[in-house]
């Protein structure tokens, strides 16, 4: 049985801590609250948006519909065999803490998306990814609400339509289907990913040689709490942008006017560093008022404590601005604009 709450403050639900107002509130721990909430004629006509950590939020104003603050827990082993297990999560747990429950249990496949913030069902909305892993390459399947069936339906991997940070739930069927749990092929001889230098760096800093799949977590966790702040201490959502993907004309255009362009083969095209294109535009530790880039890491915007959402959007074009300005890219946000 859910309770509904009215007028109830975001503040504390949004990882930016930006002030606004739901005009409804319930909270789901269960499929059954989930479907009582879509089935409900008292909630027929009212505007719904489902939120996790709200890790990955803009809110620029008041919201006038329902929050459904998701918080359907469990993680349950469904099945192994000698090198693998399938493994449940309900979408409300919380995404780091289930890469550290597998590592407990010698589970690899996850370690290289350590202390990403968010829940285990906002990951594949964004297909999560860091230090060469993305969530495509581990996920099984997943377990979905679907608004015009009036049902739960399981969709296979290849049904998400995965692309980088994008996937069915995304585009096609945006706000079309709730996600209740993620099913996980995890590794119990897993093959370690470590290609990207600075995991290597920070395995060399702590002295290990042979790795683990802690060792690699232990390593991510370094690396991102050295660059990137606690929600707790100074509001954010983390990247704001994502990369943008461009021709290998384009790259060799913006190469001819700083030779220093970070860029990586992505297909055929190429993937470039928003973070680089930002600090080269000029935007790494600018503030202004109470909101800033943050002076570690040029793609997560700050809220120093009393920024509204229209401020932190505000900024956020501005540096898109430059951007293309200078370069003639186009930087996309990562983080939900509402």
């Amino acid at each position: 049985m859910i309770t509904l709450q009215k007028n109830i403050s975001l503040q504390a639900h949004n990882s930016f801590g930006i002030e606004a107002n739901a005009k409804l509130f319930v909270e789901v721990k269960s499929e059954d609250d989930l479907k009582e909430v879509y089935t409900s004629a008292q909630f027929e006509h009212e505007r719904k948006m489902v939120i996790g950590s709200g890790s990955n939020i803009l809110f620029t104003q008041d919201f006038d519909g329902l929050i459904v603050k998701n918080q359907i827990g469990g993680i349950e082993l469904i099945n192994e065999d000698a090198d693998e297990v399938l493994i449940r999560a309900g979408s409300g747990v919380h995404w780091h803490e289930f890469v550290l429950h597998c590592i407990d249990h010698g589970w690899g496949g996850i370690e290289n998306l350590s202390l990403i913030p968010g829940t285990v069902g906002a990951a594949p909305v964004q297909n999560i990814g860091a230090y060469g892993v993305e969530l495509k390459d581990v996920l099984h399947s997943v377990r979905a609400w679907d608004l015009g069936l009036n049902e739960f339906v399981e969709l296979s991997r290849d049904q998400c339509e995965f692309g980088y940070r994008s996937s069915i739930f995304k585009h096609q069927r945006k706000g079309q289907l709730v996600i209740s749990s993620v099913v996980f092929r995890l590794s119990k001889k897993p093959v370690l990913q470590r290609s990207y230098g600075a995991i290597n760096e920070a395995l060399k800093a702590m002295g290990i040689a042979s790795a683990s799949i802690r060792d690699i977590s232990n390593a991510v966790i370094s690396i991102r709490s050295s660059k990137l702040p606690d929600p707790v201490q100074l509001g954010n959502a983390g990247s704001f942008f994502k990369n943008p993907v461009v021709s290998k004309e384009r790259m060799e255009a913006i190469c001819s006017l700083d030779a220093h362009l970070v860029s990586f083969p992505f297909g055929e095209a190429f993937k470039l560093s928003a973070g680089w294109l930002i600090e080269a535009a000029g935007w790494k530790g600018h503030r202004e008022g109470n909101v800033g880039c943050y002076e570690k890491q040029s793609l997560v915007l700050v809220n120093f404590g009393r920024a509204t959402g229209k401020e932190i959007l505000a900024f956020s074009h501005n540096i898109q601005a430059s951007v293309w300005e200078k370069y003639g890219v186009e930087l996309e946000p990562e983080v939900n604009l509402l």
